[in-house]
C-alpha cells in the first residue's frame, strides 16, 4: 500500500507541474497577444511590416539633429558623381531593439530631400524610430517617413501621451517602450 500511495503523489506531483506549466505558456501568450494590440494602437496598423524592413529599431536620445534644412545650410559644392546632400543625425541607444547596442551613439547618415518627409528631429528628444538598413552609399531614413518615429515622454520609457491618447484613455495606462519591444521582436521572428 505503501508503494501505490508513493506512487500517487509522484502522479499527482507531475500533473500539478503540467497544469502549472500549461497556465505559465497559456499567460505567456496572453502577453504576446495583448502586447501586440498595444503594438497595433500605438504604433499604427503597419507596425509589423516596419518592425521586418527596419535595419535598425531602438528608443535613444537625439544628441544633434540640423534645427532647420535650408538652402543656407545645404552644403556648397554641388554634389559630384554619386553623391547627394546628406543630413547627420546623431542618437544615443538607450533601448536597442534590432540592429544596434545599448548605450552605442549612432550617427545616421539621411539624404536631405528624405529629411522632408518625417517630423523633424531636435537635440534633447527620447524617440523610438525604426530605420531602414543603410543603402549602398550609407545613407538611411526612417522606414515609412513620419510613421517610423515615435516621440517618448521625458524619461524615454514610455509612449508620449500626444501619441497614445486615446489607447490610454481606453486602458487607463501607459505604454512602455518595453512592452512595444516586446511586440516588434516578437514580430521579427515570424
Amino acid at each position: 500500500m505503501r508503494a501505490s500511495s508513493r506512487f500517487s503523489a509522484t502522479a499527482f506531483a507531475g500533473l500539478s507541474n503540467i497544469w502549472l506549466i500549461a497556465i505559465c505558456l497559456s499567460s505567456l501568450a496572453a502577453a504576446q497577444s495583448s502586447d501586440q494590440i498595444v503594438a497595433e494602437r500605438v504604433l499604427g496598423p503597419q507596425w509589423r511590416q516596419f518592425s521586418r524592413r527596419a535595419g535598425m529599431i531602438f528608443a535613444g536620445t537625439v544628441i544633434a539633429a540640423p534645427q532647420s534644412l535650408t538652402a543656407e545650410r545645404m552644403p556648397a559644392d554641388r554634389p559630384g558623381p554619386g553623391s547627394s546632400p546628406e543630413i547627420r543625425l546623431s542618437f544615443r541607444v538607450d533601448e536597442a531593439i534590432a540592429g544596434v547596442e545599448p548605450g552605442q551613439i549612432l550617427t545616421i547618415h539621411e539624404w536631405a530631400g528624405a529629411w522632408a518627409m518625417h517630423r523633424p528631429m531636435r537635440a534633447g528628444q527620447h524617440i523610438l524610430v525604426f530605420f531602414y538598413p543603410p543603402s549602398r552609399l550609407g545613407l538611411t531614413s526612417p522606414v515609412g517617413g513620419s510613421l517610423g518615429q515615435f516621440d517618448l515622454d521625458q524619461t524615454g520609457m514610455y509612449v508620449a501621451e500626444h501619441r497614445q491618447k486615446s489607447f490610454a484613455m481606453e486602458v487607463g495606462r501607459s505604454v512602455s517602450v518595453v512592452q512595444l519591444e516586446r511586440a516588434i521582436r516578437s514580430a521579427r521572428e515570424e
